[in-house]
């Protein structure tokens, strides 16, 4: 397995894992504030933990050359590059949105190495 694509997993696993202790943070403000709405709240926890998992499957993915990882990975760091812009530029949070955006320009850029496109050629 190239380097490229080696990294490209490692990458994908940390954002997995901020996303899941993002879950984890989302519970805590659920049950110890009062929201709106607790199964909206509850739902959007599921939905943050689901993305979590997902990712962290396609970080295995990535880490075995699987060829279903790749698309999967990319469409997340579209909407995580969205999220990222929004972010930083519409909601005035550079901190939050930039360092999202530079983690997924380094993640497409990955992805994008002749040495990453080749090793699903060759598989």
């Amino acid at each position: 397995m190239p380097p490229s694509l080696r990294w490209a997993a490692v990458v994908v696993g940390v954002e997995a894992a901020a996303i899941g202790v993002g879950a984890v943070a989302w519970l805590w403000l659920t049950l110890t504030s009062t929201p709106d709405s607790v199964g909206r709240a509850i739902a959007e926890v599921v939905i943050i933990a689901l993305v979590a998992v997902g990712l962290a499957a396609a970080a295995r993915g990535l880490a075995r050359v699987a060829p279903w990882a790749r698309g999967p990975v990319v469409a997340a760091q579209i909407f995580l590059g969205l999220s990222g812009f929004v972010a930083a530029f519409e909601a005035e949070r550079p901190l939050i949105g930039l360092p999202i955006l530079l983690v997924v320009a380094t993640e497409l850029y990955l992805l994008a190495t002749p040495e990453s496109r080749l090793a699903y050629v060759e598989r």
